[in-house]
């Protein structure tokens, strides 16, 4: 993780990945910086150049609400990515939060209700997409992988990765958002720090998506899974806040009823 202050590294990266057209702004002549400048930024959200300089440096780290708001139209940041920006402000320096590891604990009943749905892949993750726990189904799923173990070494790291998601990129995009998403709730995190700081070093892929700074976390989407024996899973997935232990979500795969898909997981089910 860098030194510089969370706030600072979001800033840097959102600017420089907002090309001038999309701010509004002409984009004739050569310009020496990717994205927009320091000073356009600070024109837009209408605050000095030297402050704003400030912020990107980690020399300020508390602006106002009102300039939080300003800032983020100015980067056209969407919902997640504004809430985002309003949370790093607040957030403890990286590498000095308090451990989380009351947080990777999955409660007894939450593991029960993961047993009794034999007809429904389900698991629990942590903030660094640790697979925290799950039932049958969703290891029979995931027996094509080494471990399943966490999400973003699965998809980054483990050979089977590639093959597995029919749509990497997307898979690969959506696991750095979401542990972006959890690094703005508790930077300080040891474990956040150590899936990113590996990953970082071992995939260039990784690095270069975590640079970019995008905040996406889990919703309801469709995504086909390829086993490598029961082959194509057309499948719906939805994650829920876990209420007990708020940074833990649960995951929960659904097939169209009568599908070849709910063919497959019931074949998956019965060998195991």
């Amino acid at each position: 993780m860098s030194d510089r202050s969370a706030l600072g590294e979001f800033l840097r990266a959102r600017r420089e990945g907002l090309k001038p057209h999309q701010a509004g702004l002409p984009a004739h002549g050569r310009r020496r910086v990717p994205g927009l400048r320091r000073e356009e930024v600070a024109l837009l959200a209408g605050v000095s150049p030297d402050y704003y300089m400030r912020l990107e440096q980690g020399r300020e780290t508390s602006p106002s609400p009102q300039v939080i708001d300003a800032i983020a139209a100015a980067l056209r940041l969407d919902g997640e990515a504004h809430d985002h920006l309003r949370r790093l402000p607040r957030a403890p320096t990286p590498g000095r939060g308090t451990p989380t590891g009351g947080q990777e604990r999955v409660g007894p009943q939450l593991r029960r209700l993961l047993d009794s749905w034999p007809d429904t892949p389900a698991f629990v993750l942590g903030p660094a997409l640790d697979v925290l726990a799950y039932n049958a189904l969703a290891a029979a799923v995931h027996s094509g992988f080494r471990r399943f173990d966490n999400l973003a070494r699965m998809v980054f790291l483990d050979p089977a990765g590639r093959d597995f998601h029919r749509d990497w990129d997307r898979a690969a995009h959506s696991c750095v958002s979401e542990i972006r998403a959890a690094y703005g709730y508790d930077p300080g995190s040891p474990r956040i720090t150590e899936v990113v700081e590996t990953l970082c070093a071992q995939s260039p892929e990784f690095a270069e998506l975590w640079s970019r700074h995008e905040v996406k976390g889990k919703t309801r989407r469709e995504k086909v899974l390829v086993h490598p024996e029961a082959g194509a899973l057309e499948l719906q997935f939805s994650a829920f806040t876990v209420n007990d232990a708020p940074h833990q979500q649960l995951v929960v795969y659904q097939a169209e009823p009568a599908s070849a898909t709910a063919a497959a997981l019931a074949e998956l089910r019965s060998r195991t």
